[in-house]
């Protein structure tokens, strides 16, 4: 699954619309306030990992690093 899907699914899985959650970063990290700003991020896939991670916040979920386990 691309980063662009995988992050607009999490959006909807956490019950947002892109504009909810525009105005959500903005009002908290000072993102930008236009929906089409973030489109571009994810549909060229130039997301930071600081934003994925404010992000994530925002839909309320932390990003945890998890070992894989050996086969």
């Amino acid at each position: 699954m691309s980063v662009r899907n995988e992050i607009k699914a999490q959006i909807i899985r956490a019950g947002f619309t892109m504009q909810e959650v525009v105005d959500l970063l903005h009002d908290e990290y000072g993102w930008s306030d236009s929906v089409s700003n973030l489109s571009a991020k994810l549909q060229r896939e130039s997301i930071r990992y600081k934003e994925v991670v404010e992000l994530a916040d925002a839909l309320g979920y932390d990003l945890i690093w998890q070992k894989r386990r050996e086969k």
